[in-house]
């Protein structure tokens, strides 16, 4: 009896040592990220890999860039080298000042929206958190997608999940407004092979594209998705989402779940409209970070897919695929 309590006890102490040092592993890349975030900039002299537009001047698609939310990445900013693979494929894009309504999006195929933030947290990233957008806004771009409009809506880490939450909510989407990380896959890699890249016609083109069997994303947010979407990146059951109260300062005692199954990139079709969904930003652009200019993005070594797959959603948004 002696004997079975204390391997009891020494089985337990491994087991808390080795959580130990997953927080530790984890605690010491949230810092690398820190560092690296704080000095976020586009790489201005990106140039895509696609040299085959897919449209004419004729017909391209209207693509709207929300820049009338305090965002984070914006047409001249960090999302410039995104804007560059959309318009190699031949779509106009443009940049959105004006509220959703009605009238401002009458003329877009396309709405892009990334890493909006409430006026009261542009500065300030810790809770609370505000919503991006009003109600009316929301409703507005509902009834947009509802009527044949197509929506690509992206909020990364907290504050950016609390500020696009209703935006997400009103298609059955709920954010996680976290830090998510896999701890047995820090290259947050998504594959086919290990089925967490989800089988989905965005992944096979138009078949003169690329097929996708992997793509990089680099931290961000977990969401679940209504029982009619389709996944497209899914977590493993090694990843965890942490919601701190204070932006990138986790405590002892900082709340944490399982993300297992959840969500970082998910479609659906609503009624003759279209909605993309991503929890990360950074994967759709082109960035350079720190002193050393450490490469994130379509650059980034294992993102070699990355920017097919952007030109694959934006297909299956024009209605392409």
């Amino acid at each position: 009896m002696l004997v079975t309590q204390s391997w009891s006890v020494e089985h337990n102490n491994l087991i808390t040592k080795d959580v130990l040092m997953l927080k530790f592993i984890f605690s010491l890349l949230v810092f690398v990220s820190i560092s690296l975030n704080a000095q976020q900039l586009g790489d201005n002299n990106f140039k895509p890999k696609n040299t085959t537009s897919t449209f004419s001047k004729t017909e391209s698609p209207l693509v709207l860039l929300d820049e009338a939310h305090h965002n984070f990445h914006t047409m001249d900013g960090r999302y410039q080298p995104f804007v560059k693979i959309l318009q190699s494929d031949g779509y106009l894009v443009k940049k959105n000042k004006a509220l959703f309504s009605k009238e401002s999006l009458a003329h877009a195929d396309i709405l892009v929206i990334s890493n909006a933030l409430s006026a009261k947290n542009v500065k300030h990233w810790s809770l609370p958190n505000y919503s991006a957008f009003s109600r009316e806004e929301i409703e507005a771009v509902y009834h947009w997608v509802k009527d044949g409009g197509s929506l690509f809506l992206i909020a990364d880490h907290m504050p950016f999940p609390k500020a696009a939450e209703g935006m997400a909510a009103i298609f059955g989407f709920q954010f996680n407004n976290g830090y998510v990380e896999d701890l047995n896959n820090k290259e947050q890699m998504f594959e086919q092979s290990r089925g967490t890249l989800a089988a989905h016609p965005i992944l096979i083109g138009t078949g003169s594209k690329e097929e996708i069997k992997a793509v990089k994303a680099f931290t961000g947010q977990a969401f679940l998705s209504p029982p009619n979407a389709k996944p497209l990146l899914v977590f493993a059951d090694s990843a965890i989402s942490l919601m701190p109260k204070k932006s990138w300062k986790f405590p002892q005692g900082t709340p944490e779940i399982s993300v297992n199954g959840w969500h970082q990139g998910a479609t659906l079709e609503f009624h003759q409209g279209r909605v993309v969904i991503f929890g990360e930003a950074a994967m759709f652009t082109a960035q350079m970070s720190g002193k050393a200019k450490r490469k994130m993005g379509v650059i980034a070594d294992g993102a070699e897919q990355n920017e097919q797959f952007l030109l694959n959603i934006m297909l299956w948004l024009a209605g392409k695929i």
